[in-house]
């Protein structure tokens, strides 16, 4: 317990500052997310060190209203996870801990899985995805499951149990060979559907934290990121990455009206450097008429992405950004004050669980973008440079249909509701309680 709470204490040092010993003015308890030497992103989450912390073991949380019937096939599924407690939910759309387990219920020859790491409070939300995983197994479904070296170090057990069970698993050195983490979420079920996300392999990420991510079936994006999986499986034994499946075709149309891309970094470790994201994501904004909307975790400096923001403020385009209360930090609050004056900028802020302060939780960690309602791109990036440059991201980028519709809707709701507060760049605010 006490080597736990030395290494927490150490990672936190190093981390720009950014823990606190009390409560936040405004803000309040953060989530899992990324940090590596010389990053500039987060505090550092442990999740062996955030066991050790936490109370003792929650009772499961309570299950959400009745989820809105699954699409019939459809290509693409907005899924959402909303914090309990809160008002946060859409009944529209359904949770991950409902799709997941029918996702890998239905597999009948291989599931691979690209995590950032993997961490249980059983009994929770994560208990019956981890037996459906044992169950693929038994069947004689290969399961595959990459996680991040570093951070698997630290938190052992579930990646143990599931060896146990007969699930293949490895461990990526990302930071030996890219500089940064795994930081991607998503797995992959026969080569014909994928889900990608920011909900971590985590129970908190079911219950305690505002998430985002996506189920898609396009063939080629589908593809895309199986090769992307490949090439890590490969690099994670040292061995060099497999010749892609193929070309890609992107946009792909899909019958719901849209097209997609598979995105992902970092540059230079990719099946194909047309992926990379982010000079997507500037097109992206660049394209915008009307409305720029983001969301992310955290926000620091990315210049091509900053510069893009700023040219579409100065054409007249309404941006609005929205970013947990893990901003209210030394070096993320310095760029955030940094950012144009015409951006307008709100702070969601998770109020705790009646239950008690659960360590790394209770925080907006969804990470997307829509433009004038039409345009949208889901990932798993925050939008800071090392996961653009040094980390394994990925994402979907989506024209049209009624994803981007939705993702307007989720954003109006989080800029409109009441954990939402404008950000006073003239303010000094105390860093967010993280984890004790």
């Amino acid at each position: 317990m006490r080597t736990l709470i030395a290494i927490a204490a150490a990672l936190i040092a190093c981390a720009h500052d950014a823990s606190s010993p009390g409560p936040a003015t405004i803000a309040s308890p953060a989530s899992p997310t990324s940090s590596f030497a010389g990053a500039p992103e987060v505090v550092s989450f442990v999740p062996g060190v955030a066991a050790a912390l936490s109370p003792a073991p929650l009772s499961p949380a309570p299950l959400a209203p009745a989820a809105p019937p699954a699409p019939a096939a459809s290509a693409l599924e907005l899924v959402e996870t909303a914090p309990v407690e809160t008002s946060l939910r859409h009944a529209e759309l359904r949770e991950a801990w409902q799709v997941w387990p029918e996702m890998i219920s239905r597999a009948t020859a291989r599931i691979d899985l690209g995590e950032f790491y993997a961490t249980e409070q059983s009994p929770s939300r994560l208990t019956p995805i981890i037996a459906a995983l044992e169950a693929a197994v038994a069947r004689g479904v290969r399961v595959r499951f990459i996680a991040d070296a570093g951070f698997a170090k630290h938190e052992t057990r579930v990646l143990e149990e599931l060896t146990a069970r007969g699930v293949d698993v490895r461990r990526f050195d990302v930071k030996a060979s890219m500089g940064g983490v795994q930081h991607a979420k998503y797995f992959i079920v026969d080569g014909r559907e994928a889900y990608l996300g920011s909900q971590n392999f985590d129970w908190r990420s079911l219950e305690h934290i505002q998430e985002l991510g996506l189920r898609f079936r396009q063939p080629d994006a589908v593809r895309a990121l199986e090769d992307i999986f490949e090439t890590d499986w490969a690099a994670a034994e040292g061995k060099p990455a497999p010749k892609p499946s193929s070309a890609y075709e992107f946009p792909q149309h899909t019958r719901d009206g849209a097209d997609v891309t598979l995105l992902a970094s970092p540059r230079g470790f990719l099946p194909d450097e047309k992926l990379w994201d982010l000079p997507a994501l500037v097109e992206l904004v660049d394209s915008a008429k009307q409305s720029v909307r983001a969301q992310a975790l955290t926000y620091s400096e990315v210049p091509e992405l900053q510069a893009a923001l700023t040219r579409a403020t100065a054409r007249g385009v309404t941006v609005q950004l929205i970013t947990s209360d893990w901003e209210l930090r030394p070096k993320t609050l310095r760029d955030l004050r940094a950012l144009d004056g015409r951006i307008a900028v709100r702070i969601l802020t998770i109020p705790q669980a009646h239950a008690g302060f659960i360590p790394f939780s209770r925080v907006a960690h969804a990470k997307y973008c829509v433009v004038d309602g039409a345009r949208g791109w889901v990932g798993t990036s925050n939008w800071e440079p090392d996961y653009f440059f040094k980390s394994r991201n990925v994402g979907l980028l989506i024209d049209g249909g009624q994803i981007p519709a939705q993702l307007e809707t989720f954003f109006s709701g989080n800029w409109a509701s009441p954990y939402a507060a404008p950000f006073d760049r003239a303010r000094e605010y105390t860093a967010p309680r993280i984890s004790q």
